[in-house]
């Protein structure tokens, strides 16, 4: 018996080999971590590009002076996929033309239109989104540009897919309201 703890007590204090040991059960963790932090860096990064990409829309569009069209929407999607680099149908827009009633103190919907799966705004809507939208004078108009891009992460550590949504509202630039043609 004695014989065997003295076995057991030298395997116990032997150090040869633990840095093999040690590097095999730590690497894992690390390669793990690296993808980690890889992967929620591109997580933010898509997230700073979507956003990028829906003020750009948003000012395009708000400087419009003549009525916007479907080929005009089909172009902004495609502008917005290009933009987030991402392929067309894993992104959606939807671009809403907002007037202020003073009055009544509440947002009405001029038209909503949209590309991609996301419904259009109905009236009830947009009053909705009254804690979004800025304070405006009586019949004042902002276009509220909404991108919606699906992602999905570059390694399975934990984040999920998701859609990455952006609500922009920029005023109209150079004319009073943005139009909408039903050709």
């Amino acid at each position: 018996m004695i014989r065997l703890l003295n076995h057991l007590r030298r395997f116990r204090d032997d150090e040869k080999g633990s840095i093999a040991v040690e590097t095999v059960l730590i690497l894992p963790i690390l390669f793990w971590a690296y993808l980690s932090m890889f992967a929620i860096f591109d997580a933010y990064r898509q997230h700073s590009l979507n956003q990028k990409a829906a003020y750009t829309l948003g000012d395009i569009i708000s400087r419009e002076t003549t009525p916007l069209d479907n080929s005009y929407l089909n172009g902004t999607r495609e502008m917005l996929a290009y933009l987030t680099a991402n392929p067309k149908a894993d992104v959606a827009i939807r671009v809403t033309s907002v007037r202020y009633d003073a009055n009544n103190k509440v947002y009405k919907r001029d038209w909503s239109k949209r590309k991609g799966w996301m419904p259009t705004l109905s009236n009830n809507a947009v009053k909705a989104l009254k804690d979004d939208l800025p304070i405006m004078p009586h019949n004042e108009r902002v276009m509220v540009v909404e991108t919606f891009v699906k992602y999905d992460p570059p390694f399975k550590t934990g984040l999920q897919e998701r859609e990455i949504h952006n609500f922009v509202f920029t005023r109209p630039r150079y004319a009073p309201r943005v139009l909408w043609s039903n050709d």
